[in-house]
């Protein structure tokens, strides 16, 4: 089998797979293809891939002799005849957005690998594309937090006085929610944190975070540790605490979506226009609509004094070890689509499989993209 690996749009920093994880591929039996600079911004070189044992290719040599191919976005600009049938396509495929490319690859006849919904199961953490680039984000997000804040993070005693440690508001205690927290506290803050779900409490605390809840939350078991709609009841009383939470915050780290739906609105305007001059609000739901009701997406904006980052791609900020985790989570997701001679092997019982699938022999596989695209 052949794989290719194909460069992103010019937005985005990251690469599929690094020369590293390139090497490791290729003791699993395939042979790569690498677009030309494909990991230029990533800050790997056409002669580092060359050294791993890859081949170096046009983008249309790449789409044509591949029998996969991986890419960090779906490669949404390239003809949808391009490819052909039976031709496996990985990436972060984003179901709502790309809807009407999903139905347009699936009609052609291409299996599609969606990464971003790999069920959320403990075998599968090592091939968790979300998780591991929701670390980056948490982790980029309070230092874009701080770097904005006219206010030191940590608590200074000094010959002029006593400075009081900054006091941040975390929403949603997911994977980037966690790291937030901790990179947070580490650097001095005072953090509280948010969450419908109670299962998180403890991890919270355990970070040395204050967990503020709501009573009455809907949780689902069958939602994979996502959180789910909440009741309009339940979000009155979720408004008011987060409001009287958020005056007294000095930064906001807002993380929480909900997967196939618009992010929930957390902090509204009426909050903004209450909270202190310079504080600043870091909202990584930016592209599905933001937890901000004032969010604008891939925009830094300021309300009476108030800073607000609209940001989901901060892992494209960190290219070089979002580009090694990216790709070590498809290292470990092809290991067991491979067989021992190197060719790809869908075995539809296999529940990672199964779940990852989007598309497969023109037929929509996953439940997840079967739920979000309301297919019966």
């Amino acid at each position: 089998m052949i794989t290719g690996i194909l460069r992103e749009p010019e937005n985005e920093n990251r690469v599929a797979m690094l020369p590293g994880e390139v090497a490791t591929l290729k003791k699993l039996g395939s042979d790569v293809i690498v677009e030309k600079d494909a990991g230029i911004k990533a800050f790997a070189s056409d002669k580092e891939y060359l050294t791993a044992g890859a081949k170096i290719s046009e983008r249309s040599e790449v789409i044509q002799n591949s029998a996969l191919l991986l890419s960090v976005n779906p490669p949404l600009n390239d003809a949808v005849e391009s490819f052909s049938e039976g031709q496996v396509l990985c990436s972060v495929v984003d179901p709502v957005e790309n809807r009407d490319w999903l139905e347009k690859i699936r009609l052609r006849g291409v299996t599609v690998l969606a990464l971003d919904v790999i069920p959320r199961t403990t075998r599968a953490q090592s091939m968790d594309i979300l998780s591991s680039m929701g670390t980056i984000a948490g982790y980029k997000a309070v230092l874009a937090a701080a770097s904005r804040l006219p206010r030191f993070f940590p608590m200074f005693m000094s010959a002029a006085g006593t400075i009081k440690p900054s006091r941040v508001l975390i929403l949603g205690a997911g994977v980037a929610g966690l790291q937030a927290i901790a990179i947070a506290r580490k650097l001095g803050a005072v953090v509280e944190v948010f969450d419908v779900r109670s299962a998180v409490k403890e991890e919270v605390k355990s970070l040395g975070a204050k967990f503020i809840e709501v009573e009455g939350a809907r949780e689902d078991a069958g939602a994979g540790g996502y959180a789910v709609e909440q009741t309009d009841d339940f979000k009155k009383k979720q408004q008011q605490l987060i409001h009287d939470r958020a005056v007294a915050s000095d930064v906001i780290i807002t993380t929480a979506q909900i997967p196939g739906k618009k992010a929930p609105v957390l902090v509204y305007k009426e909050t903004v226009k209450a909270m202190k001059p310079g504080s600043v609000i870091v909202d990584l739901a930016a592209s599905s609509g933001g937890n901000c009701e004032l969010t604008q997406d891939n925009k830094t904006v300021t309300v009476n004094g108030v800073t607000i980052i609209g940001k989901s791609d901060f892992p494209s900020d960190m290219p070089s070890d979002a580009s090694k985790m990216f790709g070590s989570n498809i290292i470990n997701l092809l290991k067991i689509m491979i067989d021992k001679n190197g060719d790809m092997a869908l075995d539809m019982k296999d529940d990672i499989i199964k779940g990852t699938t989007a598309v497969y022999r023109k037929e929509y596989i996953s439940q997840r993209i079967r739920n979000i695209l309301n297919i019966k």
